[in-house]
């Protein structure tokens, strides 16, 4: 059973992210380190107690269709209600309407434990929050003193509808169609599918934000506007009155994350009957500039994906490491006992549960750096508020696409751990992998992540940002070399050399976008993210190290440095020298 890694994630935000330094210099004056370590130690009990059980029964029986309404499995209903009483929904969101105002920071450590517990659940509430964001932002005040209090307080839930069967990432081929009607309202129509909890039982109501065209709207991305489109209308005192006329389709049959309803949404098609045909919703900022509203939402949407990512890989790692240590096979050197040895003790089983910690670790640094880099922008001004939002901007991608893949390389070394018994579904290895394998696909794939930091992020403040990053991290190169540990054996020469390749990396890719070059930066995009998530995750696992001066962190990023840093090397000249081999390989997929 999973149990939230409460030290570690206090240590990782407090240590590594910069949390404790933020609360010291009273950038929160509300948060001490005595609540942090109060919400933290409820939300892992939370996460623990009455998530994770219920995980199990949300994969074998999953989220269930019928008459255009889904029910959730047993006990999934009462769970979230519970959830919602505890205040978890609106720990991060606006205390104007109703939510804590706690940094974002400590709901991303939230949206963690959940997603451990039980990733089909921890979804859900992300597209919620996500909306929010989007709405407070871009919406009318009408609009917000309608929907936000009972969205953050999880009254309501959220959607994100994008996706079209045949435009899935690219947006310019977007079909849904809005009209104006003459009460200052639109009426939506068309088809959305891959909707995230777009049906469910949970609440009594449901909020769509949509996007659509007009009948004028200039071509492709230009030309899309956002709406607000609810399960029910509702009455001037936001009570849920009559069905609006857009309903579900259908669900999908999925890989993983069975529990979470994945659907086909209709709008328009006449569902309601006692009206006319079309979805009413509501404009949401300006007309043909829904995009950017969008990826408000979207941009969020992404870190906590990546959390995901990392959750899943914390959950995997646990198990695993509990079966290695009970599971008895062969001979180990060590094993002073008579008969088989615990597997544990095999250096090849070693190697994959530390890789599978390393990793974890690693991932979990960048993506709570992403966070206190958000935080930061919201409580600066000025320059130091648009250096913060860079570093945000930068470290989303790089969060989003590492983490989401090491969650499955994580679940996947925890079902070769487990060996054949991994393979069978009693252990719950195979559940984690099969959940494990969307987040790297929704949100934005991970090639789109890896496209957005070589061609949008780089760029910022002429190239210059990602290059005072990058010196930042050479900081923990020399605060490993100061602490003459021995233990830390080449860990600094390690993390120097990964950021030499992650220097040079990032001035050939600037340097071809300068030029004009921009295939040979796109066909180096891959490697190059993953090469900066490494040199990055080296730095960081450095910098906790040092703080903790405790054997295990520094044995952990030892470990990371030697065995796994190394790989930039080839990374680099991947992300360098590949796209001329890629470009004639190419003629091979005809």
């Amino acid at each position: 059973m999973y149990r939230a890694p409460v030290d570690d994630i206090a240590f990782a935000l407090n240590e590594v992210a910069g949390l404790r330094g933020a609360i010291e210099d009273g950038l929160f004056p509300d948060l001490s380190a005595d609540l942090v370590e109060a919400i933290l130690g409820e939300a892992g009990r939370f996460a623990g107690e009455e998530v994770a059980p219920l995980a199990r029964i949300g994969d074998e029986d999953g989220a269930v269709l019928k008459d255009a309404a889904v029910t959730m499995p047993e006990g999934w209903k009462d769970l979230y209600r519970r959830w919602v009483d505890g205040g978890w929904n609106g720990l991060s969101l606006p205390q104007e309407h109703g939510g804590q105002g706690l940094p974002g920071m400590l709901g991303v450590a939230a949206l963690e434990m959940w997603n451990s517990a039980s990733m089909a659940f921890g979804i859900g509430p992300i597209l919620t929050m996500g909306a929010v964001d989007a709405l407070e932002k871009h919406a009318s005040d009408a609009l917000k003193a309608v929907y936000l209090p009972k969205l953050v307080s999880g009254e309501w839930m959220g959607t994100m509808n994008l996706t079209e069967p045949q435009a899935g990432s690219d947006l310019a081929a977007l079909r849904a169609r809005a009209e104006r009607a003459d009460d200052g309202t639109y009426r939506i129509f068309g088809q959305k599918i891959f909707i995230t909890y777009g049906e469910h039982d949970f609440t009594d109501n449901i909020v769509h934000l949509v996007l659509a065209r007009l009948p004028d709207a200039p071509a492709g991305t230009r030309g899309i506007s956002l709406f607000l489109v609810p399960k029910f209308l509702p009455d001037d005192n936001g009570v849920p009155g009559a069905r609006n006329d857009v309903f579900c389709a259908s669900i999908e049959h999925k890989l993983g994350i069975h529990a979470s309803p994945t659907c086909t949404m209709i709008y328009g098609d006449g569902f309601a009957k006692d009206r006319e045909p079309g979805a009413v919703g509501w404009l949401i900022g300006e007309e043909n500039r829904g995009l950017a509203c969008m990826f408000t939402m979207m941009n969020n949407a992404r870190l906590a994906v990546g959390m995901q990512g990392v959750a899943v890989a914390e959950a995997a790692y646990q198990k695993a490491l509990a079966y290695a240590q009970e599971r008895r096979q062969g001979k180990a050197a060590g094993h002073d006992g008579d008969g088989m040895a615990p597997i544990v003790l095999h250096p090849d089983v070693q190697r994959n549960l530390l890789t599978m910690g390393a990793l974890t670790q690693a991932a979990r640094a960048i993506a709570y750096c992403c966070a206190h880099a958000t935080d930061m922008a919201e409580a600066k001004s000025g320059d130091a508020a648009r250096h913060w939002q860079e570093r945000a901007n930068l470290l989303t991608p790089v969060a989003k696409a590492f983490a989401t893949d090491v969650g499955v390389d994580v679940a996947s070394l925890g079902v070769q751990v487990h060996g054949g018994m991994g393979y069978v579904e009693e252990t719950g290895a195979a559940a984690l992998y099969r959940d494990a394998r969307i987040a790297p696909i929704y949100e934005g794939t991970n090639g789109i992540q890896a496209i957005d930091l070589v061609m949008r992020k780089l760029p910022q403040s002429g190239g210059e940002h990602v290059i005072g990053y990058i010196a930042e991290l050479r900081e923990d190169v020399e605060a490993v070399r100061a602490s003459n540990l021995p233990e830390f054996g080449r860990s600094a020469e390690k993390i120097a050399a990964a950021l030499d390749d992650l220097e040079a990396a990032t001035r050939f890719m600037q340097a071809a976008l300068a030029d004009g070059r921009a295939d040979e930066a796109l066909a180096g995009a891959t490697p190059y993210l993953r090469l900066f998530a490494l040199a990055a995750g080296a730095a960081c696992l450095g910098r906790g190290a040092v703080a903790a001066k405790s054997a295990e962190r520094i044995a952990l990023c030892r470990f990371f440095c030697e065995n796994l840093a190394g790989e930039t090397g080839a990374l680099r000249e991947r992300a360098c020298e590949g796209a001329e081999s890629l470009a004639q390989a190419a003629a091979a997929l005809k």
